[in-house]
């Protein structure tokens, strides 16, 4: 009789490793891998070759604590491509939904490997199958997966650190990693539409020069293009359909390194600018119940996204992109802080601007700004120390919060937006509210100890017309979405001013001029803190196109082909940011009452009408009344070091009437005479002469004035 025997059972090579911290860390010997999943059963880590294109190795994590699978691998190191799969119910209709024949994306990972392919194997349920999303796929997902990369974290920053630019004279400058440097002639072909091309010297010294303090990009973190833009020749170009929280979009990376986004930072660093990122918390690219199996879905479903409390198999929408991330679950809650710290920590980020930032506040009875997220968010010593900004706007119930939100935080303020196109498209009733914007919304920020600053004021954003568009379109032009133009918003307050588009009609063209001039003194000279769009400074257009979000194209770019009217633009714009910077009392840090608590019978602002003389409340209610001054009085800044402009008293007079007005120049008792620092009916306005008191100014219809007291002089 003849036997055999069995080799020996191998010992495995990975070891216990700890539950902490979460994702993939190498420590210089090895890697530790760790996964939260409350209701998992087992979890596989894949290992991968260096292009994440054949699967190599299957291990099973060994240790399981504090809802944590964790094990270490002695000799993995960075560049180590991997992945998982996940273990445990497919139960649809109890929230449950773990599929191991998808591969899964780390949360936590730090790069991404490749770009997602649309394929049925994605999904976790066989699509066209009769029950739908309670059936069970079982084809494997990895060939069309990104896959997540071991990182090495070490980076040389040198003197680098967060700018921390005061809030006083923080100005944004709204723009898109791609955006911003696709046409740009400067710009290498190679490095157009990445980190490495927004780096690049004459970019920067462009946003540098124009004098705003802060680039706030667009959703850089790992995205996914939808299928159904794919399939029409477009993509997802905004990136709101984030994938991955802790890595940047691979498409973004010209080297394919992360040191890529630090060295980035540290060139907008040097030229004095800080780095907003708008960051995309509320929800992910797995969508509904219908939707792909990428990530959390099939890690712990029930845990990281907010079901339907009688129907689990269903996804609450507060987002409108099918699913919403629960940041009630303590899990949840830590793994967007710890992003957040990671991008401020790690990669010295200096604020954030929350999408949908209602949804981050919201438990299942409603918003609430003593939310864990928002309390963690002011209290978490790292976090506390970077600008904050939420867009305090969703489609749930309740979901809109402007001036609802905690101390600490800055808002964007969409009523600003709305008045002010508004009030210069010459819409009635609209003079009150106007007053109210200017002065920094007090009505809706001023509790609490909140400070002007909180207003994030803004005329365009990326979601909308830009201001060439807004000037010359009645309504959206969105062909070339392919969607037959029913996607974007309707409700633009915008103006033609006689002719839908392009024209060369001089007339139209001036007043559209003019009218661009006026939306942006009045942001620059509003209380608040100013947004600008990139391009806006020198009339960029998409062709009436107002919702751009699938346009990676000419459409989306910016044109950095100068024409003359767009270079007169945006040399106002700079004059206009000085003057802001300059004096002060535009940019208080306390709100505007009506009165000085310091010094009796001044008033910080008082309204005026055009015969000089105060606004009475018939002024306020006449809905046809379309002229104003605002008298802001140097007397009442606060200042410690006196310097140039600082206790300067200044008069802003606003016509958005058809009509040129005299406007009385009224007698200030501590100055002699008025001289005007800025009419935007002559942009490139070089000197003037003193301006006696009680003496007619001619305020064209459609213009905006800034006069500037001269004091007297001391006997």
């Amino acid at each position: 009789m003849s036997t055999s025997t069995s080799a020996a059972p191998q010992p495995s090579r990975i070891r216990e490793g700890l539950p902490f911290p979460l994702g993939a860390t190498w420590d210089g010997l090895g890697v530790n891998f760790a996964l939260f999943s409350a209701n998992a059963t087992k979890v596989e880590l894949c290992l991968f070759d260096a292009a994440g294109e054949v699967e190599l190795e299957r291990i099973e994590l060994p240790e399981y604590t504090d809802e944590t699978f964790h094990g270490y691998l002695p000799d993995a190191h960075p560049g180590q491509v991997y992945g998982y799969r996940v273990y445990g119910p497919y139960d649809p209709e109890n929230g449950h939904r773990f599929n191991h024949h998808k591969l899964l994306i780390d949360p936590y990972a730090k790069q991404l490997v490749g770009e997602l392919k649309w394929s049925e194997a994605l999904f976790g349920y066989t699509i066209g199958h009769p029950d739908a999303d309670l059936s069970f796929d079982e084809r494997d997902s990895a060939p069309f997966v990104p896959k997540c990369k071991v990182i090495d974290p070490a980076h040389t920053w040198g003197h680098d650190h967060r700018i921390s630019v005061p809030w006083e004279r923080t100005i944004f400058y709204e723009t898109h990693v791609r955006g911003i440097s696709m046409r740009h002639p400067a710009v290498p072909e190679a490095v157009r539409g990445t980190f490495a091309g927004l780096m690049v010297d004459e970019v920067i010294k462009h946003i540098r020069n124009l004098g705003v303090t802060s680039v706030e990009l667009l959703p850089i973190h790992g995205f996914v293009n939808d299928q159904h833009l794919l399939q029409k020749g477009m993509t997802n170009y905004w990136g709101y359909n984030t994938l991955s929280f802790f890595a940047p979009d691979p498409r973004y990376l010209a080297s394919g390194k992360i040191a890529e986004f630090k060295e980035m930072v540290a060139h907008l660093h040097e030229a004095g600018l800080e780095v907003i990122l708008d960051v995309v918390y509320n929800h992910t690219a797995e969508g509904n119940e219908q939707g792909p199996t990428l990530s959390m879905r099939g890690i712990d479903n029930a845990s990281y996204y907010r079901l339907m409390p009688d129907e689990k198999r269903f996804y609450i929408n507060d987002s409108g992109t099918g699913n919403t991330l629960d940041l009630s679950h303590p899990c949840v809650l830590q793994m967007v802080t710890d992003s957040l710290r990671y991008w401020a920590g790690e990669m010295h980020v200096d604020g954030f601007r929350f999408d949908l930032a209602t949804i981050l506040g919201r438990y299942h009875d409603g918003f609430d700004e003593r939310h864990s997220f928002l309390v963690a968010c002011r209290q978490d010593p790292l976090l506390r120390q970077v600008k904050l900004i939420a867009e305090p706007w969703d489609c749930g119930p309740g979901g809109y919060q402007v001036g609802g939100f905690p101390p600490g935080w800055a808002e964007w303020n969409d009523r600003f937006r709305d008045n002010v196109r508004a009030f210069w498209k010459g819409d009635e009733g609209q003079l009150a509210e106007f007053a109210g914007r200017m002065t920094a919304s007090a009505d809706l920020f001023n509790r609490r100890g909140r400070r002007p600053y909180t207003s994030v004021n803004f005329i365009t954003a990326h979601d909308g017309f830009t201001l060439n568009d807004l000037v010359s379109y009645n309504d959206k032009h969105n062909e070339a979405n392919d969607e037959n133009n029913q996607d974007g918003s309707n409700n633009n307050l915008s103006w033609n001013h006689g002719v839908e588009g392009p024209t060369d009609d001089p007339e139209i063209n001036a007043l559209r001029q003019r009218q661009m001039r006026n939306f942006m003194a009045t942001l620059l000279l509003a209380q608040g803190t100013p947004m600008l769009v990139a391009g806006d400074e020198f009339a960029r257009t998409q062709h009436g196109n107002n919702n751009a979000y699938c346009q990676d194209s000419e459409i989306g770019w910016v044109n950095w082909e100068l024409d003359e009217p767009a270079k007169t633009l945006l040399s106002f714009v700079k004059r206009l940011i000085k003057l802001r910077l300059h004096y002060p009392i535009l940019r208080r840090g306390v709100f505007l009452v009506g009165h000085s608590s310091e010094q009796p019978g001044v008033k910080d602002v008082t309204w005026l009408t055009p015969a000089g003389n105060e606004m009475t409340t018939q002024d306020w209610e006449d809905a046809q009344n379309r002229c104003l001054g605002m008298l802001l009085d140097g007397r009442t800044q606060i200042s410690g070091v006196q310097k140039s402009g600082a206790d300067a008293t200044l008069l802003i007079i606003v016509n958005a009437g058809h009509d040129t007005l005299d406007f009385n120049l009224p007698e200030v008792d501590h100055g002699s005479s008025w001289v005007c620092k800025l009419d935007t009916t002559d942009p490139e306005l070089k000197s003037s002469p003193a301006l006696a008191f009680n003496t007619p100014y001619s305020v064209t219809g459609r213009s905006l004035v800034l006069l500037e007291l001269q004091h007297a002089k001391a006997s």
